[in-house]
């Protein structure tokens, strides 16, 4: 007879395992991600206790870079795109493959959709710094490394899109 007592114990141990560092590895990262928004919102004249909340530190992110209408664009096609994922999957046992298939397109055309949103963003953070594409490249590939340079490294905030750069 086959003892799922004692399995279980070994699967728990195994997650336990997983789950710890994952949980302080996650907890750092906010951190940080905290830390950089902190400096980056000092720099471009926002309160920086806005980079504590999470959602409204990103609305304020594309503030300082873009304006906010594109976060709300990002933000409004990131959860319809999660929803219809959802919907597809949860009508996958009741309806054709078809119908899952078309709602799984719908959702990873306007998760595209967001996605250029927000590499678009970054490379208007970047020309809000004054850097340019290759930045851009850097904030999407090494986000987190990226954004503590910008927060605490030299780089100046020169306004929205680097729209108020001055000329040489």
């Amino acid at each position: 007879m086959y003892d799922y007592n004692f399995m279980t114990q070994y699967v728990d141990q195994f997650y336990t395992t997983l789950m710890i560092p994952t949980i302080i590895s996650s907890v750092i990262a906010y951190l940080l991600q905290v830390l950089a928004y902190w400096n980056i919102f000092k720099k471009a004249g926002e309160k920086s206790w806005k980079s504590i909340i999470p959602i409204y530190n990103s609305y304020i992110a594309y503030k300082i870079s873009w304006k906010p209408s594109m976060f709300a664009l990002y933000f409004i096609t990131a959860i319809i795109a999660s929803i219809l994922v959802g919907v597809a999957y949860g009508l996958l046992p009741v309806t054709s493959y078809v119908v899952f298939t078309v709602l799984a397109i719908i959702a990873l055309v306007i998760a595209i959709i967001s996605g250029i949103i927000s590499i678009i963003q970054l490379y208007k953070l970047s020309k809000s710094f004054g850097h340019g594409g290759g930045y851009t490249v850097g904030l999407l590939f090494l986000n987190l490394i990226f954004l503590l340079i910008i927060g605490l490294g030299s780089s100046q905030y020169i306004g929205p899109e680097g729209k108020n750069a001055v000329s040489e």
